[in-house]
């Protein structure tokens, strides 16, 4: 069975003598003056995308967004996407894996989930200039490469994370967002269903993993979302599906038995219902 393109972070630009691999470009340096299209692919490694000036489109998860000026992208590993990026983009992209950066303490834990548990923000003018220069000042470690730059470039990523959540939560609000047990657990949860959902599929089995009843499970996505935990382990097996029904060539049937059916025509019905088509028929219309 054919596996979703997976792309690695490029060894010519992570020459760093520590564990980890990361990298700072330009986007400028990356286009060359032409447009560029990527097609549907994942990446073992995080993602910022920062544009100052943006234009095309940016799928994830077969969410689509429109590239804007004053943007950020922010990709988890496994994150299925593709990315149309015209010449006239600019601002800076930047490659990490978990060796590289990984927070330290309960803070800097909670504020990581936040920002790599949102895709896309659009952020005022005023404030991106904010963040672009954390990101001039990553990029300036990066290139110069003095005493002690790979904590300096640490220690910017903290900032821009720090700068990304504040004017990602609640824009134009003074509202504090709380960090609390019940996000905590749902957060949890969605890490546990992308990790877990083509072997497990039973809500009571993910109620187990957390140490929690069913009941206590449900209080918390609904509280969250307002669905249920049956809810939740549906659409992840549907973004699941449309991942390998997009981005390899792969049968139904191999898709089925990879995502844990033994019964190929079960799947399919399953996945006319909840996406309105057939798994051939969205290969066919989508793709």
């Amino acid at each position: 069975m054919k596996t979703i393109p997976i792309r690695k972070i490029s060894t010519g630009y992570t020459e760093l003598n520590v564990p980890g691999q990361f990298s700072i470009r330009k986007i400028v340096d990356v286009l060359k003056g032409k447009d560029i299209v990527h097609d549907l692919h994942k990446h073992d490694f995080f993602l910022i995308l920062a544009l100052e000036k943006g234009e095309g489109i940016h799928e994830i998860d077969f969410v689509e967004y429109k590239l804007k000026d004053s943007s950020v992208f922010i990709l988890r590993p496994g994150q299925v996407h593709m990315l149309t990026m015209k010449a006239k983009c600019t601002g800076f992209i930047i490659e990490f894996d978990s060796a590289f950066y990984q927070p330290e303490n309960f803070v800097t834990v909670q504020r990581w989930k936040k920002a790599v548990g949102k895709n896309y923000c659009k952020i005022e003018a005023k404030r991106f200039k904010k963040l672009y220069s954390v990101l001039f000042s990553i990029l300036d470690e990066y290139n110069e490469m003095q005493d002690g730059y790979v904590d300096a470039i640490k220690a910017n990523i903290e900032l821009f994370f720090i700068d990304y959540v504040r004017q990602s939560n609640n824009q134009g609000s003074s509202k504090k967002v709380e960090v609390n047990y019940t996000q905590e657990r749902y957060e949890e949860l969605l890490s546990l269903l992308d990790q877990n959902i083509c072997s497990t599929k039973n809500a009571s089995q993910y109620a187990s993993l957390m140490n929690l009843s069913l009941f206590q499970l449900n209080s918390i996505t609904k509280s969250s979302v307002d669905k249920s935990v049956s809810e939740l382990i549906n659409e992840q097996i549907i973004l699941e599906s449309k991942r390998h029904l997009l981005a390899t060539s792969n049968q139904i049937n191999q898709i089925a038995y990879h995502l844990g059916y033994e019964d190929v025509s079960y799947f399919i019905r399953f996945f006319k219902k909840h996406t309105g088509h057939t798994p051939e028929a969205f290969r066919y219309n989508f793709k």
